[in-house]
């Protein structure tokens, strides 16, 4: 009886030991999937994503440009369900130099306002937590007024 019980707790430990493998193969399967995104794919989503906005701005009528607005919304939901996101920064945000890159610069009289974005260019994108592409805006900085100078007379 002694016996059996020793080889009953030998296979619960081998089954136990074989769950945890699996799960945890499971868990690196799963990491690999979210990391490995297909980036030439997501990034070639993106430049598509461009051209539909792109020729939704320049569109020669309401259904043209409403139908590249649906095609890059589209086009959208693509990058995100393959791991990619847009970074489009909003008027008045903090500048992020991990996601954006200063295209150029305008000076501002609010010190507040200093290092924020004031307009974008183009978006950017993430693939997972990584910048493939930053988003190029212009920067606000503050600049003092300068004191005048009084001539005595």
């Amino acid at each position: 009886m002694v016996e059996r019980v020793d080889d009953l707790a030998r296979v619960v430990a081998r089954q136990a030991s074989t769950l945890e493998r699996l799960a945890d193969e499971g868990k690196a399967r799963a990491q690999r999937e979210r990391a490995g995104a297909d980036v030439p794919l997501v990034v070639e989503l993106f430049a598509l994503h461009e051209d539909a906005r792109t020729l939704a701005g320049t569109a020669g009528s309401d259904t043209e440009r409403s139908a590249f607005e649906t095609f890059a919304a589209r086009v959208e939901r693509l990058l995100a369900g393959r791991g990619g996101r847009l970074v489009e920064p909003t008027p008045g945000a903090v500048f992020d130099a991990l996601t954006m890159e200063a295209a150029d610069v305008c000076e501002t009289a609010d010190p507040e306002a200093d290092r924020t974005v004031d307009t974008v260019i183009t978006p950017g994108l993430l693939v997972g937590e990584r910048s493939v592409r930053a988003a190029r805006v212009v920067v606000r900085r503050f600049r003092a007024p300068k004191a005048e100078a009084t001539i005595p007379g």
